[in-house]
């Protein structure tokens, strides 16, 4: 059985894993965009610019996740902002992935793990919120 605070603290370590891993993400498409930048089909200054606006995006998108890693339980909110920010992003990635043509597997395969990624951390962060519920009760 898991104390109290060793729920924290797990809930904690799962918060900051996607926390980690999206503002990792976030730095690497500032960063070196032309890296990133065939993966969506774009290139030249467009395609960097877009790629670095998704990285501005990814660090705008995190900060609840900041919150609900310094105190899931204090800022459950914060928490419960990132799971559904969470849910979206995996949602809303899944059905552009459905939507798009068959003649562009590159782009598709950047969708599909974008979908992958959002689905796991959608996954950490609903066993963190039910870590940080199970005390409250």
């Amino acid at each position: 059985m898991l104390t109290p605070h060793r729920r924290l603290w797990l809930a904690r370590l799962l918060i900051g894993l996607v926390f980690f891993i999206n503002v990792q993400c976030a730095v690497l498409f500032l960063i070196w965009p032309e890296i990133y930048a065939p993966g969506f089909e774009v290139a030249g200054i467009p395609g960097r610019a877009a790629v670095q606006g998704m990285g501005i995006l990814f660090l705008m998108w995190n900060v609840p996740y900041a919150f609900a890693l310094w105190h899931p339980r204090r800022f459950n909110l914060s928490l419960w902002q990132a799971v559904i920010m969470q849910a979206v992003g995996a949602a809303g990635e899944t059905l552009l992935w459905l939507n798009l043509p068959a003649d562009y597997p590159l782009l598709s395969q950047s969708i599909l793990r974008f979908i992958l990624f959002d689905s796991a951390g959608l996954l950490l962060l609903l066993l963190s919120a039910a870590l940080v519920h199970n005390h409250q009760k």
